[in-house]
């Protein structure tokens, strides 16, 4: 007997997640390419992007000014 699943994220493809973002498809290939973009998985050969984990990813984005070097050099 296998286990029921109740609930599976809506994951968005990448033009979705671009429109969601106002961003170009090509933005985000690039950020993939330089690992330096939201987290994505791989599925097969499909990108897909969870929502929330973009969300938690743009919130590690937030600056209050120009100059602020962010989370990661604190």
């Amino acid at each position: 007997m296998s286990a029921a699943i109740t609930h599976l994220p809506r994951l968005n493809s990448e033009k979705e997640e671009a429109a969601r973002l106002n961003l170009s498809e090509r933005t985000l290939q690039a950020w993939r390419t330089r690992g330096d973009g939201p987290p994505f998985l791989k599925l097969g050969r499909a990108v897909r992007y969870d929502p929330k984990a973009v969300d938690a990813w743009l919130a590690t984005r937030a600056r209050r000014h120009t100059a602020d070097p962010g989370p990661a050099a604190a």
